[in-house]
């Protein structure tokens, strides 16, 4: 026991000693250079020296530690010395004080070597038996003081370990903030040197290394407050290292991490004046669509879809073949790749008509609308994101609108309006308001096509806001006059309006109520619909909302009274 509290303290103090000194080297004036290289060595020992566990101790049993300490203290003294000469120009001659720096800086100099091949040799940590006990991982409950201990002998590991504990070490790390999450990561953050040891382990040769540190980046990647500090210390550069020449895990593991960097757009010149877009093109391009690389190929895909948010860099990677290759991508066979490439296709396509018709050019819009082909082979998902790229794409495009029609878009939106998952039935739903929004002549088509007794279908829905986009889009499609008629054929249709419109006060209820009035409205226009609802049961609800002062309620009333009028009138004349 006496042992050990010896060597502590001949540790604390050789560190003590290390540090006054280098404190002290920067109030020296006179040969500053001399004394920032010998400041250097300094504290490259202190980081080992500071690594170094409270179990490992210069000890009888450690008698190589404790020579190196020994030595060391003795080179402190003398550093000492001569920088208090150096302070008060005490020294007889420049020359003279010159060589003695050089001398203290060799000796430091193998001070350094001596100890960073003992901790690194293959026997020193199995020689200290209690440090080969790795440090039990804290429970739930256990204290901030528990946690960061246990962290930082996972950092002593990573900094002075052999190769296979570094691994250990990695993986321990890893495990640890993926199930505890932010309360590890942060105390691990404050560690001083943490950060810099990961990105030292990201350049390794050794594989496992390199890919257990990427695991542990990206979890760290996914806290906005930590990436900036990874981005800061110059993350960047060795992820697209790992892209360019790491292995398949490591690329996958790279592209996870860069994901997360780019989601803040800030981010994305710095990836991209590291060569990261070329890297990235290079992987969407490359083989391996079709089978486990599909996974890579869609991330990549994914991050390069943050990266166009810089309209240079969407210049950039448009004239580097973008366009052509992610059309590509939607033809493969790969999930994840054909939904990554639709939704690159759309964000290319956002606010620039010049892309947007490169798109059209490339045949995009035809290689869209096959997705959404019932008797093709693509998931749901993709389907979904087909619809919102297509919608994307064509707005404001009389040119594109007239390819929807030949490419027999309408029919597929039909199709799964009738038979779909109910996720892209709303989808589908979507497009078709979106369809019938955009001029006349659609919504003549859509009427003829058999498009409303299957929106008619969605007005009683359980999702609120598919009930409402089915009465906005029936209230645009019934503003033509052939579809009133078309719409007032089906006997059940009027009265299944008027008994869907809630004459009581509800929040959250008027938005609808006023697409299914405006429905009402435009009925009332048509003879065959004017009778319909004046004969209908139900049309005590419209009453109500009139005695109630809802406008267009009353407008239908005096609509209706007018029309009875008139046909009152008529009766009398012709009596």
């Amino acid at each position: 026991m006496v042992e050990e509290i010896t060597g502590n303290l001949r540790l604390r103090q050789a560190t003590d000693q290390l540090s006054s000194l280098s404190l002290l080297s920067h109030s020296i004036k006179v040969f500053s250079s001399k004394w920032k290289l010998i400041r250097n060595k300094v504290d490259q020992i202190l980081s080992i020296l500071s690594s170094l566990p409270p179990q490992i101790q210069p000890s009888p049993e450690n008698l190589t530690l404790s020579a190196i300490i020994h030595s060391i203290q003795q080179t402190t003294d003398y550093s000492n010395t001569l920088a208090h000469k150096c302070i008060q120009h005490s020294y007889t001659g420049k020359l003279l004080m010159q060589s003695d720096l050089d001398i203290i800086f060799v000796k430091f100099d193998n001070n350094l070597n001596s100890l960073s091949e003992l901790v690194n040799s293959d026997g020193f940590f199995l020689s200290n038996a209690n440090y080969a006990i790795v440090v039990s991982r804290p429970g739930p409950a256990a204290s901030r003081d528990d946690i960061k201990f246990y962290v930082k002998d996972l950092l002593c590991r990573f900094k002075i370990g052999r190769l296979e504990m570094k691994k250990q070490a990695l993986v321990s790390f890893t495990q640890v903030i993926q199930e505890e999450g932010e309360r590890y990561v942060k105390i691990a953050m404050e560690l001083d040197g943490l950060v810099h040891v990961l990105l030292k382990f990201l350049n390794s040769k050794e594989v496992g290394i390199q890919e257990e540190a990427l695991k542990s980046v990206a979890v760290i990647c996914g806290f906005d407050s930590y990436k900036s500090v990874l981005v800061g210390i110059g993350i960047v550069a060795p992820l697209i290292r790992v892209l360019e020449t790491g292995s398949d895990l490591g690329k996958e593991l790279s592209t996870r991490c860069l994901m997360k960097v780019t989601a803040n757009s800030d981010n994305a010149w710095s990836v991209s004046a590291h060569g990261g877009a070329s890297a990235l093109l290079k992987i969407c391009g490359g083989s391996g669509c079709d089978d486990a690389g599909g996974e890579l190929v869609g991330l990549a895909c994914g991050v390069l879809r943050n990266l166009i948010g810089v309209d240079e860099i969407k210049r950039f990677v448009v004239d580097e073949g973008a366009i052509p290759m992610s059309i590509k991508l939607v033809r493969s066979k790969n999930e994840a790749s054909q939904i990554s490439a639709i939704d690159f296709i759309e964000v290319m396509a956002s606010g620039n008509e010049y892309v947007r018709g490169l798109i059209v050019n490339e045949g995009g819009i035809r290689v869209l609308v096959r997705v959404l082909d019932p008797k093709s082979s693509y998931s749901s998902k993709a389907r979904e994101k087909s619809m919102r790229a297509i919608m994307s794409l064509c707005s404001d495009s009389i040119g594109c609108m007239n390819s929807l029609k030949t490419y027999g878009f309408m029919d597929h939106i039909l199709h799964f309006l009738h038979d779909g998952e109910v996720s892209i039935q709303e989808s589908a739903l979507r497009a078709a308001s979106w369809l019938c929004g955009t001029s006349d002549e659609f919504k003549k088509a859509m009427g003829d096509a058999g498009f409303m007794p299957e929106i008619v279908k969605f007005l009683d829905a359980k999702s609120f806001e598919a009930r409402e986009i089915a009465a906005e889009t029936l209230s645009n499609m019934v503003v033509v006059p052939r579809n009133q008629k078309r719409f007032v054929q089906n006997d059940q249709n009027v009265n299944f309006l008027l008994q869907l419109i809630d004459p009581t006060p509800s929040e959250g209820n008027s938005g609808n109520r006023k697409h299914l009035l405006s429905i009402i409205m435009s009925l009332s226009f048509c003879n065959d619909g004017r009778k319909k609802i004046i004969s209908s049961g139900y049309l005590k609800n419209i009453e109500k909302l009139a005695e109630d002062q809802v406008l267009d309620a009353k407008k239908i009333v005096r609509n209706l009274s007018s029309n009875r009028f008139r046909s009152m009138i008529r009766g009398i004349w012709h009596s």
